[in-house]
């Protein structure tokens, strides 16, 4: 851990604020547990997903893909039309944990691989998000992690050195890219260990 101190902290969002699989969508529509595994390894798989992260829109991606698995045209519409079911929820804890930051007044911002399509309802929808001083969301941008294009664009944002902003994402690979691009870091497991890094940075009491 760097003994600079941190003047922002910077959250991705799936899978360290909010939960995400496709499997709670999909179990809602599969009963066949087999079935269902091979629907979310072979046919709208989260490396499929991907590019809409990158910037490619339902619009292009759901007639493409109907067009390889016709028969299964309605599961793939459901995946565009019920999106939002396949984030159940809050990762424990960690909304707590922006709230007291914020109370603290550390200012907050996000970087997240998330669709154009696909994040203006899930943020209208989450007032935590209003507690962000601003958000880069990758496929607005078509940029994303762990390219350090993304991570330049959101310093020049935000407004802080990369190595006094303290970045919080699960995936390792995006972890190592902004530590490379001079950020401070933490791979996120859970809430609690983030907690204790939080606290020994002296960010939290």
């Amino acid at each position: 851990m760097s003994s600079a101190p941190v003047s922002a902290v910077v959250f991705d969002v799936g899978k360290v604020l909010y939960q995400w699989d496709l499997r709670h969508l999909f179990a809602k529509l599969i009963a066949d547990p087999d079935e269902l595994e091979w629907f979310v390894g072979t046919v709208v798989t989260p490396e499929w997903h991907y590019q809409h992260d990158t910037g490619r829109m339902l619009a292009e991606t759901i007639p493409e893909r109907i067009a390889e698995f016709p028969e299964h045209e309605a599961l793939i519409r459901a995946f565009a039309a019920r999106f939002g079911e396949t984030i159940p929820g809050p990762v424990p804890g960690s909304l707590e944990l922006v709230e007291e930051l914020y109370v603290r007044g550390v200012p907050l911002f996000a970087i997240t691989n998330f669709s154009a399509d696909f994040w203006p309802p899930f943020r209208v929808g989450q007032p935590i998000f209003d507690r962000f001083r601003d958000i880069v969301v990758s496929g607005d941008e078509k940029l994303y992690k762990p390219n350090p294009e993304i991570y330049a664009l959101a310093a020049q944002r935000f407004g802080h050195a990369p190595g006094e902003m303290l970045f919080i994402d699960d995936n390792a690979e995006n972890v190592t890219a902004a530590r490379d691009c001079g950020w401070q870091a933490h791979h996120f497991i859970d809430a609690p260990t983030l907690a204790a890094d939080l606290r020994a940075r002296g960010l939290l009491a």
